[in-house]
This record gives structure tokens, C-alpha cells and sequence, in this order.
């Protein structure tokens, strides 16, 4: 990070882009300005590296590079997984649809679910334990005759818990139901593959892999079929329309193969600095900081601690020398809990104290050092 700048603890938020996927995309910025979709020297140099891009993903998840769609983003993908399987013909267009989704889920997820119910799908929102994890025998119990999704994150973005999504799979391929994850805030942290988890859909953000803000991409195994959110020309084999942007998707092909290659080393790497955070808080703090999440089934950058005695957000406003994010949002003196908190059943007193540290692939141990200085200095 630049000099004089505050400490980057909101890796969960977004990441900075890589300096080798810059590097990797800026030819595609200048020279290379072709359009992939023409047969001539410039769009055929731009096709290959759209083509290029799709193997880096499909690589990173296990999967083929025909089951991969370049979208603007996570929230597209997940889109277009939902609404593209709700609203198939043979659905009826979602009047008579039942999707499942979890107590959790990011706005991309809820937010899409909350659109089809106005269309007279039905939703159920599984709940989940203090941890913030779906019991999987729920999901079973909550699935219908007209269950057409199961829609369950892979990690939640604010406390990090994993979810058990390849016995939800299982559970949901008995009923031959579709199965779709969201793994914005796994893929680069952990391994992730698409067999493993057994899942039919799978969302990919490129800012929270060290790529550009506004490319993504959504999995889909191959034989299953959506509806298709943005009509047009025959882009990305029909499934979505809109001339590539070309130097995203490759500086998004470069960042999974980063991450492909770091693997496993970067899971213990953020791990051990995540715990050094979290010893160095505890030691000084006690039992005046309580994690949020579960202790080891959890991304392993991630430190969400409530802050006893204190408003998440205004401590870390008291601490410019550390960014990082709370789920608790303060207006007009009114302080709203986060909604996944809430639904682990966190007690308000405690909640209003939450703060999410987060660490990354350019996060250094000087730097959580002084973190946590600043940060028990206010805390005291």
C-alpha cells in the first residue's frame, strides 16, 4: 500500500488489482483494440484472448471453458443464475416456481429472489445457527415437488463461515433440483471446484480476486439451460449479449490463474496472519472482543469481533490509521445491525459493536502489527 496511507483491512470489500494483471491487461487497452466477434487480424488477436481468459477460469474451478459466461460482475452472475432458472418457459415463467435460499445471502442473491416473488415464485429463506451455517437437513425439509433452485452461499462475506454446499448438492440432486453458490469471497482464499462441490452454478467477482471492479462470471454445467438476462447479438454462445470487454476479461483470466498457482500457500499465508490479528487483539483485550462466525470453519482472511462497549462503526472512525467495515449501519444517531448478525442470533448490545477486518495477498505482518496497536488503543 502507498506510504501515509491507512492500513487496507477490507479485503472482503474489494481487492486492489494486481500489478501482473494490469500488466497482463494493458496491451489489451491499447494495440489490441479489436473487436473478438470479426475475422480479422485484430478481432481474431482479441477472440484469443477472450478464449485464453475462459480457460484461466474454467481452470481455477475445475471446470470447461464452455461452461464458463463472462458477465459485468458477481451480481450478474448470480442474476443470472436465478432468474435464469426461475424464469425458463418450462417453469411457467416462475408463477408455479419454489426457490430456496439462506438466511445470509448477499443482496445479489436475496435481492433477485425478493424481484421473482413479485412474479409469484415462492422463496423460503433456510435460517442458520450462531455461526451463520445452513443445516443442510433444512434445506432437505424446505424443498417442494415445485423446488426449481437452491441458492446457498459458499462463504459468507461478513463473518467468513463456510457452508456445506456439497451435501446440500447431494440432498438437492436427489430431488433434481439445480444448485447454484455464490464464491465471490472464497475463490483465491481456498480451493474451490466444481465437481468437489457438486454444484450446477457457481458466481465468480472479479474485485474480489485481485481483478478490475465490473467483470465476473457465472459457471454452468454443462446441459443445464437459462433463460438469458440480456438479449442481443449471439455473444458468449448465445447466453449473453454485449461485445466482450475484452481488457477485463483478461486481466480476470490472469487473476485466476494467479490465484490457481498460489493455492495452497495462500490459504495458510492469510490464515496465519488473520490469527496473528486475532492474538495480538485478544491478548490485550480479553473477553472485550468476541468473535463473530465459526472459529475454524471460516475464510481464512477474515476477523469479524464485536468490540464490547463499543458502535463498530464509530470505533473504526476513531481509527483512520486502519480501514476496514462494519455490517452495522448508524443513521441519524440510530444504529441498524447487520442483517447476518441478526440472523445468528447475536444479542443487539453485542452486534452494534461488530467490525470486519479482512486481510489480502498484500497484507504484511508490520501491518497487522500496527493495526491491532491502533485499534486497542481505541478500544481500551
Amino acid at each position: 500500500m502507498l506510504a501515509g496511507r491507512p492500513i487496507y483491512l477490507d479485503y472482503n470489500s474489494t481487492t486492489p488489482i494486481d500489478p501482473a494483471v494490469l500488466k497482463a491487461m494493458l496491451p489489451y487497452l491499447s494495440d489490441h483494440y479489436g473487436n473478438p466477434s470479426c475475422t480479422h487480424l485484430y478481432g481474431r488477436e482479441a477472440h484469443t484472448a477472450v478464449e485464453r481468459a475462459r480457460e484461466q477460469v474454467a481452470e481455477l474451478l475445475g471446470a470447461k471453458p464452455d461452461e464458463i459466461i463472462f458477465t459485468g460482475g458477481g451480481s450478474e452472475a448470480s442474476n443470472q443464475a436465478i432468474k435464469g432458472t426461475v424464469l425458463r418457459p418450462e417453469s411457467d415463467w416462475g408463477r408455479n416456481a419454489h426457490v430456496t435460499i439462506s438466511a445470509v445471502e448477499h443482496p445479489a442473491t436475496a435481492e433477485p429472489c425478493e424481484f421473482l416473488k413479485s412474479l409469484g415464485c415462492e422463496v423460503t429463506v433456510i435460517p442458520v445457527d450462531r455461526f451463520g451455517m445452513v443445516d443442510p437437513d433444512d434445506v432437505r425439509k424446505a424443498m417442494t415437488p415445485r423446488t426449481r433452485l437452491v441458492s446457498i452461499m459458499h462463504s459468507n462475506n461478513e463473518v467468513g463461515t463456510f457452508n456445506p454446499i456439497r451435501e446440500i448438492a447431494a440432498i438437492a440432486r436427489e430431488r433434481n433440483v439445480l444448485v447454484h453458490t455464490d464464491t465471490a469471497q472464497s475463490l483465491g482464499k481456498v480451493a474451490v471446484d466444481v465437481t468437489e462441490l457438486g454444484v450446477d452454478l457457481l458466481t465468480v467477482a472479479g474485485h474480489k480476486l485481485y481483478a478490475p471492479k465490473g467483470v465476473g462470471a457465472l459457471y454452468v454445467r454443462r446441459g443445464v439451460q437459462l433463460t438469458n438476462l440480456i438479449h442481443g447479438a449471439g455473444h458468449e454462445g448465445g447466453r449473453r449479449a454485449g461485445t466482450e470487454n475484452v481488457p477485463y476479461l483478461v486481466g480476470l483470466g490472469k487473476a485466476a490463474e494467479l490465484a490457481m498457482y498460489s493455492l495452497p500457500g495462500a490459504t495458510d499465508r492469510l490464515r496465519a496472519l488473520r490469527d496473528r490479528l486475532h492474538d495480538r487483539l485478544s491478548r490485550a483485550l480479553g473477553e472485550r472482543i468476541v468473535l463473530n462466525g465459526h472459529p475454524e470453519r471460516r475464510l481464512p482472511n477474515t476477523l469479524n469481533l464485536n468490540f464490547t462497549g463499543h458502535i463498530g462503526e464509530d470505533l473504526l472512525t476513531e481509527v483512520p490509521g486502519v480501514a476496514a467495515s462494519t455490517g452495522s449501519a448508524c443513521h441519524a444517531g440510530l444504529v441498524t445491525v447487520s442483517p447476518v448478525l441478526k440472523a445468528m442470533g447475536v444479542p443487539e448490545k453485542l452486534a452494534r459493536g461488530a467490525a470486519r477486518l479482512s486481510v489480502g495477498r498484500f497484507t504484511t505482518d508490520d501491518e497487522v502489527d500496527r493495526a491491532a496497536e491502533q485499534l486497542i488503543a481505541c478500544a481500551r
